[in-house]
């Protein structure tokens, strides 16, 4: 059994001007070495902070034994959240946001670190309704039924993971947030 061993590298992209983006084109280039070279993925995001990746598949996870992690918060307008994923790498986050004001459709926006990787429940809200954002079922709940969203699931990542929730302004929410901290493992053990 050959095991590929991948590296990961990660650069930054400086502006000369605060001007919007419209395109970006990659080139990767190797020069003077032997062997062979595998480009799996490309990742673009905004922000100064690298966030989380997908584990190669020669590297299984497995769960670090820990119990599940629960956090609680309380958020008027907005805030951000840091969790202390102390998992050796990225692990799904369910959030579980509780509104405590009538709210217009679009107003709860979830994202990462910067304001990458966001995701916006579409519809209204109203006081007391629960809405589910469950990364690790791949499910998004409005009072325990499918309902419809613009964005990606969230996830922790490891160490030291920063999460922005925007409400309407002046309103508030309770937040519950769960996740399992993973840990890499040897697919031969």
């Amino acid at each position: 059994m050959v095991i590929n061993n991948f590296i990961r590298f990660a650069e930054v992209i400086k502006l000369k001007e605060e001007k919007r983006i419209v395109n970006v084109t990659l080139r990767p280039l190797i020069a003077d070495c032997t062997g062979e070279i595998y480009y799996t993925d490309l990742q673009l995001q905004e922000g100064d902070k690298l966030t989380g990746y997908t584990p190669h598949n020669n590297v299984m996870l497995r769960n670090s034994g820990n119990t599940p992690r629960y956090q609680n918060a309380v958020v008027r307008g907005s805030a951000t959240l840091v969790l202390f994923n102390t998992g050796e790498t990225s692990a799904g986050l369910d959030l579980y946001i509780y509104p405590k004001q009538p709210m217009s459709a679009g107003s709860i926006e979830i994202s990462q670190g910067m304001g990458s990787h966001k995701c916006k429940f579409t519809s209204a809200v109203n006081a007391g309704d629960e809405f589910a954002l469950k990364a690790v079922a791949r499910e998004c709940l409005r009072n325990g039924s499918p309902t419809s969203k613009d964005g990606f699931y969230q996830y922790t990542a490891a160490y030291d993971s920063k999460h922005q929730i925007k409400l309407e302004s002046g309103k508030s929410a309770r937040v519950y947030l769960e996740y399992v901290e993973m840990m890499e493992g040897d697919p031969r053990l």
